[in-house]
């Protein structure tokens, strides 16, 4: 078995029977062609049924001095994948991860921004441009629903349910959600849709699609960085933002205003309420409050 070959059968496996995304699949797929490419500089000629523990120890051992702890410990995890999935399939009997250990790395707590810090970020936009509606859209959306970015672009008109107080999202996997939407949110949304939207000639393939571009076509994700990054350094914000900072500030508001997890775990779309508990590390105030309200000796 060649390794392209293995490669292709692995990502049509993650797609059909995990179901996941297409950027979750490229991620994988990087770890495995990083592991092939470091064969082929070295003319190590080992197939995925007969490369050895010991060869993918020295290729671990390369990586380390190239990148951090965390994206280490990212491609060992995607490699134990890759070769469990072999074992499954019965062309091997033995991962060759099995005795490499992922180096300790913390938990990393996402960074956050305050009501006033989104707020100038919002007021930053410059409304005079077409896009300045659009984006102010985003931005509600992004903050107001708790969003991926993923989930943001690929957001269609047919998934507002404004009556009902809801949007549908799709999420990882494919797997939908309805998230409630708050009546602010829906105003901006609305504002976009008959002041911008309905004056753009839109693209065939993309009329159900919310979010446009200036040429009718869906958003990219690299897109909606670019705005975000360029009103953080129009304010001024020494931050690191990103459209995933307006997700970790919805939830990590949600828990302040004392919503409780269960919720914010199904508005996120987390399958576990453990990832969704990284929030009460975020803020110790919340846990204090527990404390002094419940407690018998308060």
């Amino acid at each position: 078995m060649k390794w392209q070959h293995a490669l292709k059968d692995y990502q049509l496996y993650l797609k059909i029977e995990r179901g996941l995304s297409q950027n979750s699949i490229n991620s994988y797929s990087l770890d495995i062609q990083k592991l092939i490419s470091f064969l082929e500089e070295n003319n190590i000629s080992f197939s995925p049924i007969s490369v050895t523990s010991e060869v993918v120890q020295q290729f671990i051992y390369e990586t380390a001095k190239l990148v951090n702890a965390r994206s280490q410990s990212r491609i060992i995890s995607g490699l134990r994948s890759f070769f469990n999935y072999l074992i499954f399939e019965d062309y091997r009997e033995t991962n060759p991860l099995e005795l490499i250990e992922s180096p300790k790395i913390g938990r990393k707590l996402p960074d956050t921004l305050s009501e006033e810090e989104i707020d100038k970020l919002i007021n930053a936009i410059d409304l005079s441009k077409p896009q300045g509606e659009r984006n102010r859209a985003i931005l509600e959306t992004l903050y107001g629903c708790g969003l991926r970015v993923s989930e943001l672009v690929n957001l269609k008109l047919s998934d507002l349910f404004f009556d009902e107080g809801f949007i549908k999202v799709t999420g990882k996997g494919d797997k939908q959600r309805f998230v409630p939407i708050v009546p602010i949110t829906q105003k901006y949304i609305n504002l976009y849709r008959k002041e911008v939207r309905n004056h753009i000639n839109i693209q065939a393939g993309f009329e159900d699609t919310l979010f446009l571009n200036r040429r009718g076509k869906q958003l990219t994700r690299a897109m909606i960085f670019t705005i975000i990054k360029q009103l953080a350094e129009k304010i001024g914000l020494k931050k690191s933002v990103s459209p995933h900072t307006f997700r970790h500030s919805f939830a990590t508001h949600l828990l302040q205003n004392n919503a409780d997890l269960r919720s914010i775990q199904l508005m996120l779309g987390h399958e576990s309420i453990t990832t969704t508990e990284i929030y009460v590390h975020l803020d110790k105030s919340h846990l204090t409050k527990v404390v002094e309200k419940y407690h018998p000796r308060k």
